[in-house]
């Protein structure tokens, strides 16, 4: 069993900054893309942006240059630092991590979101 527990959201005005983070912990033998998606209310799921294990990056057109994903392999944590943060910016946050619970076996795990909102 795995679990991605995601950390740091809260309330924040506009051209503040968060930090998220994202722990993985369980029965992992290694983890493939971790990424960060977002869902607004009355909206989809969109990618936010998206870390590989050798850390090459994906970030979406709306966030590029304003947010900023890392990832710590030694510690199966992901971080996303935001700033210059929008009110557009507010939604729930999610992890997602790609992993390898052996060498055939691959799950995708999500965590429970924590909320991000941007207001004043």
């Amino acid at each position: 069993q795995v679990q991605l527990v995601e950390s740091g959201g809260g309330l924040v005005q506009p051209g503040g900054s968060l930090r998220l983070s994202c722990a993985a912990s369980g029965s992992i033998f290694s983890i493939n893309a971790m990424g960060w998606y977002r869902q607004a209310p009355g909206k989809e799921r969109e990618s936010v942006a998206i870390i590989a294990r050798g850390g090459s990056t994906n970030y979406a057109i709306n966030v590029k240059d304003r947010f900023t994903i890392s990832r710590d392999n030694a510690k199966n944590m992901a971080y996303l630092q935001m700033n210059s943060l929008k009110p557009e910016d507010t939604a729930v946050y999610y992890c997602h991590a790609a992993v390898a619970l052996n060498h055939l076996i691959n799950y995708d795990y999500w965590g429970q979101g924590t909320q991000v909102t941007v207001s004043s």
